[in-house]
């Protein structure tokens, strides 16, 4: 998947595998709808950093859904 491009498929893709990843319990607080491409290279930092990561603390979880809550569309 080419995530140099700014698109839907992309922004829901990086999603889904975020939520996977952190194991986030509340599927439905998370969803691609909630993003749009303004905000495409934060999303995609926040992807690339979950993606190099094994592990998360509680703490770096509540960070990063933060961070994700910051990012959805107003």
């Amino acid at each position: 998947m080419d995530l140099s491009q700014k698109s839907s498929e992309n922004v829901e893709f990086m999603i889904e595998q975020i939520k996977e990843k952190l194991r986030v319990v509340n599927v439905g607080a998370i969803k691609p709808s909630h993003f749009d491409g303004d905000m495409y290279e934060e999303l995609r930092d926040i992807y690339e950093m979950v993606e190099r990561k094994n592990n998360f603390s509680p703490r770096e979880m509540q960070a990063i859904v933060e961070e994700l809550g910051n990012l959805r569309k107003q």
